[in-house]
């Protein structure tokens, strides 16, 4: 998809200026941040039926709501602060989620106690290196791989939900441990020098 600029970017972004600067910047790009990585985790978990500009419009309100994406915080939450979570409009008020998102940081703990990151963790499903996809369409993309359900399988063992094949996916894509930019998209060569 070409801008006004002559840019050409992956047709998914459109032209909405939030959604071309997440595209721009973040979304392909190796993330090695263990909080971050937490972050989009509980982010693509909350997309799940929605799409990912709905979250990326409510990611502030997310953090705000979310104490940063702290998983310490997180794992706290009692059922008062869920039901105020519920509450929130900011957010994607779903309980199964907000729940999940608790489930979830408790065991992201559990893996920085065992494993010792969950950096670590995470990107040996790729081997430590992003894979580079050479897809000239956005028809070309799967919606999981066989690195996405070993990644998935894992992370269900280990007691987390909302992390099916397709969100394990979506998210390896967006934290870089993909590189499905289509071909022609001027960031395709960027995310392939950013191994």
């Amino acid at each position: 998809m070409k801008s006004d600029r002559g840019v050409i970017r992956c047709s998914w972004c459109g032209d909405d200026p939030l959604y071309q600067s997440y595209h721009d910047r973040e979304w392909g790009v190796p993330l090695h941040d263990d909080h971050r990585l937490f972050e989009m985790l509980i982010l693509e978990g909350a997309q799940a039926g929605l799409s990912w500009i709905t979250i990326l419009r409510k990611r502030e309100a997310y953090r705000a709501a979310f104490d940063d994406f702290d998983p310490a915080k997180i794992a706290r939450y009692r059922q008062a602060r869920i039901e105020k979570l519920l509450r929130n409009p900011g957010i994607v008020r779903n309980r199964l989620k907000i729940e999940g998102a608790v489930k979830n940081a408790k065991a992201y703990l559990k893996i920085l106690e065992e494993v010792g990151g969950f950096d670590a963790f995470l990107w040996q499903f790729v081997e430590g290196k992003p894979i580079t996809s050479m897809r000239k369409s956005i028809k070309e993309v799967p919606a999981s791989t066989p690195e996405s359900d070993a990644m998935s399988k894992a992370l269900k063992k280990r007691g987390f939900t909302f992390v099916g094949s397709t969100i394990c996916y979506a998210f390896m894509q967006a934290v870089g441990m993909v590189n499905d930019h289509t071909t022609d998209c001027f960031r395709y060569k960027e995310c392939a020098r950013s191994r």
